[in-house]
């Protein structure tokens, strides 16, 4: 089955809902054309894997019944074999530490395992895997800004990365409700608040490094940037983006992490140091994944900042962000757990490697549907800017024109024009689908565009 009829299925058994073929474009976004859903679902019915009713424009579409029960008996990454993503080394690590915890010794934060590190000398990933990694990886010529691969999918990435890593901290928002949350600005229906909070700041944290692309180093004011952005509004307010000075514990694990503000700072600063020296961005965004996580510098959400900040270098260097795609919740924190216990990188190592492969394949069909524009790209954040205003002030008609015209005098005189087009076009299409990251709830929206039709 193609990775497109994959998605397509998935899509359905998440919302588990009769949808029209309008509802189902929409929801997969603007990356698929709606004759080639069509076709894909013609080809999933019969094959007795969806349902339809209804006739000519009326059909609707559903995952069947059967195929919804068996989704929810676990999530979609429990069925791959986890002999394919570990070698037999991690999985020996793994089995390790799934034993009971009485049976394993408890261990403490070891310095030596990060003194150990020598950037570009000494290596987590083997030769054959960041070959892997490399050829997948690149998306987008060197010459273009950094950040224009993440602006192409910004959507698809704000979607899929707050969704998963959300996921693997247990939150239990499915990736349609996720959608939901983030594109129209509502919030499913007995959903925890914490849970709700936990996706948007990941969306926020997306936004900051995106748009921070062209001069954001990996330095300690960074990583406690990414810690404030993730936990504002989770833990107390003094512990946001704050190194802890208290004792924290680990579930599940005999890990007994460091305590004191400066020790755990001197290490912090000492593993942002290592990882900007660092050349290889696959290496370097697997140290940064190892590494915060390991240290637990901060009260909580140190998973969630050791995620987000090993996204750095992709976005930086336009390669496809490493969006946890597909990772089993089980499998990531046996992972973390081998890193914690025994310092042992591999299982890690194994599931980073996996997860970006799986993203690439996944992101191949986005990427392929999308020229380069480079009046779009170099404005972007200006073109967005201008829309929350004339949605959010309800201006229309020749309100719109004047103020397109006082707004483009910033703009570079040979760009002006397009500058002005792109916003229209933009104002033109502008619907639940494509307002994430601009600022603007779905109420507002209608608002709007019902003052635009009169």
């Amino acid at each position: 089955m193609s990775k497109e009829r994959e998605r397509l299925l998935s899509y359905l058994q998440q919302r588990n809902s009769w949808l029209s073929i309008t509802d189902i474009v929409e929801g997969l976004g603007r990356d698929y054309a709606e004759r080639s859903v069509r076709r894909w679902l013609k080809g999933l019915y019969e094959e007795g894997l969806i349902e339809r009713e209804g006739k000519t424009k009326g059909i609707k579409y559903r995952a069947s019944l059967k195929m919804v029960d068996e989704s929810k008996q676990g999530e979609a990454s429990n069925i791959i074999d986890t002999h394919v993503i570990f070698t037999q080394s991690s999985q020996n690590a793994i089995s390790f530490v799934r034993q009971p915890i009485f049976a394993r010794k408890p261990a403490s934060y070891n310095e030596s395992f990060l003194d150990s590190y020598i950037p570009n000398s000494t290596v987590y990933l083997s030769p054959s895997q960041n070959n892997l990694l490399e050829k997948a990886g690149a998306r987008a010529s060197s010459a273009v800004p950094a950040g224009t691969y993440a602006r192409k999918v910004w959507n698809r990435l704000i979607i899929d990365l707050s969704f998963n890593s959300s996921r693997l901290e247990g939150n239990t928002f499915s990736i349609a409700e996720t959608e939901q949350l983030l594109v129209q600005g509502r919030s499913p229906v007995g959903k925890l608040d914490e849970e709700k909070i936990m996706i948007i700041n990941h969306r926020e944290t997306i936004r900051y490094l995106v748009d921070n692309a062209s001069q954001l180093a990996i330095n300690f004011n960074t990583l406690c940037t990414l810690h404030y952005l993730l936990s504002d509004g989770l833990i107390p307010r003094e512990f946001s983006g704050h190194i802890r000075e208290e004792a924290v514990r680990i579930g599940a694990s005999t890990y007994i992490p460091l305590e004191g503000r400066v020790r755990l700072t001197s290490i912090m600063l000492k593993i942002a140091e290592k990882a900007q020296a660092i050349v290889n961005p696959f290496e370097q965004s697997l140290f940064l994944l190892t590494h915060i996580a390991y240290l637990q510098a901060f009260y909580d959400v140190n998973k969630r900042t050791s995620r987000l900040a090993a996204n750095i270098p992709y976005i930086q260097r336009n390669l496809v962000p490493l969006a946890f795609q597909d990772i089993n919740k089980d499998d990531y924190a046996s992972s973390i757990i081998a890193v914690y216990e025994l310092n042992d990188v591999n299982p890690l190592a194994d599931l980073f490697t996996w997860s970006y492969l799986r993203t690439c394949e996944i992101y191949d069909a986005t990427i392929e549907a999308m020229g380069y524009d480079e009046v779009r790209v170099r404005y972007r954040s200006e073109r967005r800017a201008a829309i929350n205003y004339v949605v959010l002030n309800q201006l229309t008609g020749e309100s719109v024109e004047k103020y397109l015209d006082q707004v483009s005098k910033k703009i570079a005189v040979e760009h002006r024009l397009n500058f002005i087009d792109d916003i229209k076009e933009d104002l033109q299409h502008l619907n639940s689908s494509t307002i994430a990251g601009l600022g603007i709830s779905i109420d507002q929206l209608e608002d709007w565009l019902k003052l635009s039709a009169t």
